[in-house]
């Protein structure tokens, strides 16, 4: 399985190049924006985010398998438990529990920015519909449910990407740092939590549709054959996320251009100046590129005319970064010394002038 700190690197990694590439470039205006990376980066991180609830998830189910009794059962309180797919009705109860996790969903405080359309007009928002191909909102999906304006959805998984779809839609338009972006990111964990509860029992029913009428049904899901699903369903998810990036890479390779010798030349001075933290750090991101660089010896020699165009931009963004927080550090070391030697002045002058008035 694809491990999902692995994913969230090479996204952080491929921010950096586009971002400095897209700053530093002087044909930048003539391609997409940095934030429009960014965007795509922000998204696709938190996907993975989601989807390493799903390892997790997993990891723990088959490590209690390993060990026995001290992992989960196959009944009692399992999420992965199935005792209770034998009381399903079909796709309308499945419906009807699945449309009872979204009014928990809907009802939470920060539930509002999703509950209708986004207002593109009104909020000024000329860029929306460029970045967000397919809008969704949870009237559209109560509409669809009730079968309004001539559409219904054809089962339940239908349904749950439309919500995914909501808050995919939040995270990939809204900054990280944005409100609705941390919004729509945590109540997409809940809606994923209790997706997982229900899965079983979809799957239950979809196996029971493909199964030919004369064939025996069973009524239960095996625990193993509902994790085994959805580690395959997760790792495939991962897959596709990965290919995700290296378009992203591909794309921003091809808006990187060539450093200039002297550009190289005071990227080699900046990585001097780091810390030793940042400085194995800017290692790593080359070692990232190139697996037979060694970080770990006493001497590390970098050539950086041996380096692709990539990895320069994103060393050339990180050690910007780098200094300019060294940088801010120092300057507040500074100010909060000063700060002590002006208080410290206050207290001797306030010392002196009590000693006069003893004194007197």
């Amino acid at each position: 399985m694809v491990p999902e700190d692995g994913a969230r690197a090479v996204a952080a990694a491929a921010a950096a190049a586009a971002a400095a590439a897209a700053m530093d470039s002087p044909t930048a205006a003539e391609h997409p924006p940095v934030e429009s990376y960014q965007r795509q980066v922000d998204d696709i991180a938190s996907k993975t985010d989601v989807l390493e609830k799903r390892v997790n998830e997993v990891t723990r189910f088959f490590d209690g398998k390993k060990h026995g009794s001290g992992g989960r059962k196959a009944g009692g309180s399992s999420r992965y438990a199935t005792n209770g797919a034998r009381d399903c009705k079909g796709t309308p109860d499945l419906t009807r529990q699945l449309g009872g996790i979204i009014r928990q969903i809907t009802s939470h405080e920060w539930a509002d920015p999703f509950l209708q359309p986004v207002d593109v007009v009104g909020l000024q928002l000329d860029d929306y519909h460029k970045i967000i191909t397919k809008p969704m909102d949870f009237s559209t999906i109560q509409n669809k449910m009730e079968g309004k304006d001539g559409t219904k959805y054809n089962n339940v998984r239908e349904i749950y990407s439309d919500v995914r779809l909501v808050f995919d839609n939040a995270m990939t338009y809204n900054d990280e740092n944005h409100d609705v972006h941390i919004m729509a990111k945590l109540l997409l964990e809940k809606f994923e939590d209790k997706w997982l509860q229900l899965l079983p029992k979809v799957e239950n029913e979809e196996r029971k549709k493909e199964e030919p009428n004369d064939v025996p049904t069973t009524n239960n899901t095996t625990p193993e054959a509902t994790v085994g699903k959805l580690a395959k369903d997760t790792d495939d998810e991962l897959n596709e996320l990965y290919n995700q990036l290296d378009e992203l890479r591909r794309m921003v390779v091809q808006r990187c251009r060539k450093m200039t010798t002297d550009e190289k030349r005071k990227l080699g001075a900046g990585l001097c100046h780091l810390s030793p933290e940042d400085l194995s750090k800017a290692l790593e991101l080359v070692a990232q590129d190139n697996p037979s660089f060694q970080t770990s010896a006493e001497e590390v020699e970098l050539d950086m005319d041996a380096q692709s165009e990539t990895t320069l931009w994103r060393l050339k963004y990180f050690v910007r970064e780098a200094l300019e927080r060294q940088a801010n550090a120092a300057a507040s070391g500074k100010a909060e010394e000063s700060a002590k030697r002006k208080r410290d002045d206050i207290y001797n002058a306030l010392a002196k002038t009590a000693s006069k008035r003893v004194k007197k």
